[in-house]
């Protein structure tokens, strides 16, 4: 139903805006711990949040019963993820960041493309990006090479994060393959952590701010994405995830005073009409279909 497809949207279009507003939160906690150990506390307390909505102990039964592989993959890629973002959102500012790690799913857009008209807007999108990037100021920005390749391997763990997302609903174990990835994540990342900067982990005045963050960036969006992916073609879900920068931008811009160029408010522009673009084609098809 087209509802239900536009209803997906707005799904996507909520999550991005919570996970750009804890973005902006977790840039300001890093400067004072260390991208490891926020991601650890976001997603730990995301884990129990969670689990406790959703009350993820009655999957237990079905352990054994699951598709391991996928959902391993799904969880290694949602904490890798999750630790490359945050390094690079501690080098670069966060709407150059975002805009970086999105070339993972635009790239998957570009893999998913069945007619030749797609190509318009994913193209459209992918200029919108680089205008993104000041190409020409990077030396007067001190624009960090190492937080630019955290960000691309954040895109491309994003990516992985969105195939096997799909993979992981089919199994239909619902909001429970959440809980258990988000649970696997922090005990792939735990470890390091502790080796890492132990004592970080323990300093109780930064976990309710850490708790704000894990409601915005994983509890709220996670579950949003979950169910949007039940509607989205990857190629749909990836163009749209191109408001992303959009978003970041202006949380970055309002939040952190981080300011855009002009070229950089047209990236914006283009961003925005890719998306739009690409949403009523897809709607546009779903209808015709039925």
């Amino acid at each position: 139903m087209p509802n239900t497809y536009f209803m997906a949207v707005f799904c996507m279009l909520l999550s991005m805006v919570s996970y750009q507003l804890s973005a902006s939160m977790a840039k300001q906690l890093i400067e004072q711990l260390d991208p490891i150990t926020v991601t650890i506390l976001r997603l730990g307390f995301a884990a129990i949040i969670v689990g406790i909505i959703f009350k993820s102990w009655r999957i237990l039964s079905q352990l054994s019963q699951l598709k391991w592989r996928d959902l391993l993959c799904y969880s290694f890629a949602l904490g890798l993820m999750n630790t490359l973002f945050y390094v690079s959102l501690g080098k670069l500012p966060q709407g150059i960041a975002v805009g970086l790690e999105f070339i993972g799913p635009l790239g998957l857009a570009f893999l998913s493309i069945k007619h030749k008209n797609d190509l318009f807007w994913v193209l459209l999108a992918c200029m919108g990006i680089a205008l993104m990037v000041p190409w020409t100021m990077l030396n007067q920005l001190e624009f960090s090479f190492f937080g630019a390749s955290c960000a691309l391997g954040a895109g491309l763990c994003w990516a992985l994060y969105i195939y096997f997302g799909q993979r992981v609903v089919q199994q239909n174990i619902g909001m429970h393959a959440l809980t258990i990835a988000i649970s696997l994540s922090v005990l792939f990342l735990l470890p390091i952590g502790i080796g890492h900067h132990p004592q970080a982990l323990i300093q109780i005045q930064f976990w309710p701010q850490a708790l704000l963050i894990a409601i915005l960036a994983t509890a709220i969006p996670y579950s949003l994405d979950l169910l949007a992916l039940k509607q989205l073609s990857s190629m749909s879900y990836g163009t749209l995830s191109s408001l992303s920068p959009v978003l970041a931008a202006l949380s970055g811009f309002i939040f952190l005073n981080e300011y855009l160029t002009l070229l950089q408010w047209l990236s914006l522009f283009l961003i925005m009409m890719a998306s739009i673009g690409i949403t009523l084609k897809e709607h546009r098809q779903q209808k015709m279909a039925e």
